[in-house]
């Protein structure tokens, strides 16, 4: 049911501030790019300065989740309230991204669903169910992180590993493309990349066994075009004994060698799903995503090697898919701490102060890393966002204490990046855990962890959200939270920065300071990435606020979209 009008409830639940006058720089007009009805390859390119749509998952091809119009800013947004409610039938986790076009909006539910309504009224345009098959294994609950939108189709992903394409104005099917086997573990999440004529995707399932894979199938028509393993034939790399940042991660590297003689290489079921949007670089035609963790999770033993490419950020040719360099993070990981939020290309000073092209990662170890986006070399990583303890003591059968647990850091959750100021904007979570091994034999497309990470009930856990200096590394601001974070942040030109709490809080930070401006109780965990868009010459902002299955955040069902009365 769509809500028109805001109700006496909800009007109870503003926080409402003193408003200032806005400038006439800060109440400027939006750039109109979005007043064609098809999608156009053009619109996705630029849509970085868009600041009538939102077109992709994190905003553009760089994957910054930056929104260039500042309507809404720090001298108003204490103002802002809801312009409608809509409530989907899927009572359940929700981690999907709005995509805005032209004043209609695309957003998914657990279990596929997806809905297109109109923008300014929530009122639901059509709905599209999937008829999802007999097995749908996947891991951290039965999300969907939302749809890509090209030409006149939107693209969605299903648990059950398949693709469709859907007509844009009806939400009819117009093709079906099977990804994977999910009897073998496979299935999907992630949210579709539209290029070119592409339609780029991952996989889920690195807790079950799988050889991981980007692929790219025909936008119009369904048909694969390429794929590339995240897992090589040659998967023991050099025997890294040291992370990204220097430590000794403690292998025994000849008992490593002694099994990859007796067994031979594991690559067949190492794993390295891919659980997030690639950032796309148009200038070179190459597209960099990071790779997810090996299989089993925490028993190392049965994986000798550096398990390429797990743990990894990887760079291939957008035409064929053809590997162009990586960089791994975490050789061998043990912890479950694998690469899984977005990537997002930038200009960043390199060692010698040069600013050069690179790609900025956060990883569940707590660090924001920058690399080079020619070779993936690494220039810097940030200072630690959360604890680190006893990295990297391994796993025991009675269990060891390490931290970060296993979530991370900063878990799937995108950053937001304010180019202009060097700033990333990254949520956080805090879960100490113990870390315990237990030998099992592949179960054949099963959940194979090798073990268990177990948060312990007696330490305190709790989240942030970061300001990171990414020419330095160094930490800028950062504002603790109650509980720990897991969602994603917007950032806009407003010099706002928006994320939401598993407790319902949706909040408004300043850019600069950290200093909460606004926030708004939204009756469920609010643990989705935050969306803008204009419509009728209004900015609004819009987030889910469905809960989550991780970390069992109270559930919702309901689509908010907030904007200034």
């Amino acid at each position: 049911m769509a809500l028109r009008h805001i109700t006496l409830a909800v009007a109870c639940a503003f926080a409402l501030a003193a408003v200032g006058s806005a400038s006439a720089d800060e109440t400027e007009s939006a750039t109109l790019y979005g007043d064609m009805q098809t999608v156009t390859q053009a619109m996705l390119n630029r849509s970085g300065d868009d600041g009538n749509n939102f077109l992709q998952t994190n905003g553009n091809y760089d994957q910054t989740r930056y929104y260039p119009n500042r309507q809404i800013n720090r001298s108003n947004v204490g103002n802002l309230r809801p312009a409608w409610i809509f409530q989907t039938d899927m009572m359940e986790s929700m981690e999907t991204t709005p995509i805005v076009v032209n004043g209609v909006m695309y957003v998914t539910t657990s279990f596929d669903h997806v809905y297109a309504l109109d923008a300014r009224t929530g009122e639901e345009k059509w709905e599209f169910k999937p008829q999802l098959g007999p097995i749908t294994t996947y891991c951290c609950g039965p999300n969907n992180r939302g749809v890509a939108v090209y030409d006149n189709m939107v693209y969605v992903a299903t648990l059950d590993a398949k693709l469709y394409g859907l007509d844009a104005k009806t939400g009819q099917m117009k093709w079906s493309a099977t990804i994977a086997d999910p009897e073998k573990g496979y299935s999907e999440t992630m949210a579709p990349t539209a290029v070119k004529g592409k339609i780029l995707i991952g996989t889920n399932g690195g807790e079950y066994g799988i050889r991981g894979f980007v692929k790219a199938y025909d936008a119009k028509t369904g048909k694969l075009l390429w794929t590339f393993h995240t897992i090589p034939e040659n998967s023991t790399g050099v025997w890294a004994t040291k992370d990204a940042t220097g430590r000794d991660m403690h292998r025994d590297i000849a008992a490593e060698k002694t099994r990859l003689a007796k067994d031979g290489d594991p690559y067949k079921t190492l794993g390295g799903g891919v659980w997030q949007n690639p950032s796309i670089d148009l200038a070179t035609n190459r597209i960099y995503f990071v790779v997810g963790n090996p299989s089993p999770d925490l028993d190392g033993a049965q994986r000798p090697g550096d398990n390429l490419y797990t743990d990894s950020l990887v760079s291939v040719d957008l035409d064929t898919g053809k590997y162009a360099c990586h960089f791994q993070y975490i050789a061998h990981d043990v912890w479950d701490l694998d690469a899984v939020s977005p990537t997002v290309l930038v200009e960043a000073k390199d060692a010698e102060g040069k600013m050069v092209p690179a790609v900025l990662h956060a990883g569940k170890t707590g660090h924001i890393y920058v690399n080079r986006r020619d070779n993936c070399k690494q220039i810097r990583f940030s200072q630690a966002m959360v604890p680190q303890e006893n990295m990297w003591t391994l796993p025991t059968a009675q269990g060891a204490r390490m931290l970060p647990g296993a979530n991370g850091g900063v878990e799937w959750s995108p950053i937001a990046v304010d180019p202009k100021a060097g700033l990333a904007y990254a949520v956080n979570l805090h879960q100490p855990m113990t870390y315990h091994v237990q030998s099992s034999a592949y179960p054949g497309g099963k959940l194979w962890l090798g073990g268990a990470f177990k948060v312990i009930p007696t330490e305190e856990q709790w989240g942030n959200v970061t300001a990171v200096d990414y020419n330095t590394g160094k930490i800028r601001w950062q504002v603790k939270t109650p509980q720990p974070m897991i969602g994603g942040a917007l950032a806009t030109a407003g010099g706002l920065v928006f994320a939401g709490e598993g407790n319902g809080q949706f909040k408004a930070y300043d850019a600069e300071t950290g200093s909460v401006l606004w926030n708004f109780q939204a009756g469920a965990g609010v643990n989705a990435p935050p969306a803008s868009y204009t419509a009728g010459g209004k900015q609004y902002i819009v987030v889910a606020a469905g809960g989550n299955v991780q970390l069992n955040y109270k559930r919702g069902n309901s689509i908010i979209a907030f904007t200034l009365p």
